[in-house]
């Protein structure tokens, strides 16, 4: 009996992880990602290269990288190896990359 509650509770505590990771997904509206690539078509920036960091969702930048503001966005953002890369800028984690 005893194993069948902690297998159990083990299940249980599995899939609060897994609720608990899917609600820290960011989901940027389709509108907003229309202002984000409107506005970053109007300013293009250089490309930057940071050694050591792979562009995946949920990386985290270096506080030595500047990022940039889109207006009325809440996102910042940065063009890094030729990718424009749509940043939280509380956490500095990618939240998008746009090709």
């Amino acid at each position: 009996m005893r194993m069948r509650l902690s297998t159990a509770a083990a299940g249980v505590l599995l899939l609060a992880g897994v609720g608990a990771a899917a609600a820290q997904d960011v989901i940027i509206a389709p509108e907003q990602e229309t202002v984000i690539r409107q506005y970053v078509e109007k300013q293009p920036l250089a490309s930057v290269k940071i050694p050591g960091v792979e562009l995946n969702i949920g990386s985290t930048l270096p506080d030595t990288v500047e990022l940039y503001e889109v207006p009325d966005v809440e996102y910042r953002y940065v063009v890094v190896d030729d990718r424009t890369v749509i940043v939280d800028p509380g956490t500095r984690r990618i939240v998008k990359i746009i090709e």
